[in-house]
């Protein structure tokens, strides 16, 4: 929380100027493109990197599908870890995320102009509209982020939690590549009492094909996803 605060507090100036030109992107897609709305964000998350003292590596670029929309599933452990795997992920991509988030200062902004999809987890049409949405994109030939936890916790390290199976209904509709992400030492960026310079990793798995989950259950897909990340974090902390 401390490197949060730290980091807002530093770059108070530049959020005045960075939300307004970030709602002016997402307001006007005929002048700015999908790569220019893209490269905005990499830049503001440098920029949170430098500032808060944040390094993170990335690894296994080799697996992600060079063409082609698919879905990357990510274990959850706090608010920086959709910035970790942005900054690092060269096709533009976006993210699914809660009504609650998408509507606060800067996230709003943030989220708007990365065309993400908002999501209500109190209502399960909602959730259904955000789903097929998620899909109808990933069809069109995007890339998004999903966390199947949805939520995080405090303390939580890199410790896994139950995944919702439902959300894995987006991939099965899409028909895409499903690409686990194992987030290493995510949490520590803005869950620990610290501005010591910190270090998180970003592993992209190998990409499971929609003819290898076909014929799984929602449940057998999330477990085979859950299995793969936890046995790559294991790699990094055992």
């Amino acid at each position: 929380m401390l490197r949060f605060i730290y980091t807002i507090i530093v770059n108070i100036f530049r959020i005045l100027y960075y939300a307004p030109t970030m709602a002016h992107y997402a307001k006007h897609p005929e002048k700015y493109s999908t790569e220019d709305k893209y490269a905005l964000a990499q830049k503001l998350i440098a920029i949170v990197q430098r500032t808060g003292r944040i390094k993170t590596e990335h690894y296994g670029e080799e697996n992600l599908p060079k063409e082609g929309g698919y879905i990357m599933f990510a274990n959850h452990q706090g608010r920086y870890d959709a910035l970790g795997v942005i900054s690092g992920h060269k096709r533009p991509c976006s993210f699914l995320i809660t009504k609650f988030r998408a509507n606060q200062f800067l996230a709003k902004q943030f989220f708007d102009m990365m065309g993400g999809v908002s999501i209500d987890k109190d209502s399960i049409k909602d959730q259904i509209r955000a789903l097929k949405e998620l899909a109808n994109n990933v069809k069109d030939g995007k890339v998004f982020l999903v966390f199947p936890e949805g939520v995080y916790e405090k303390n939580q390290g890199n410790r896994l939690l139950e995944f919702k199976h439902g959300c894995f209904l987006s991939a099965k509709n899409a028909k895409c590549p499903i690409v686990p992400v194992a987030l290493i030492d995510s949490y520590k960026v803005f869950g620990i009492n610290s501005l010591k310079r910190v270090t998180s990793k970003v592993v992209y798995l190998e990409p499971i094909e929609y003819e290898t989950y076909k014929d799984m259950h929602v449940k057998e897909i999330s477990d085979l996803v859950k299995q793969s990340i936890a046995d790559e974090i294991a790699k990094h902390t055992s």
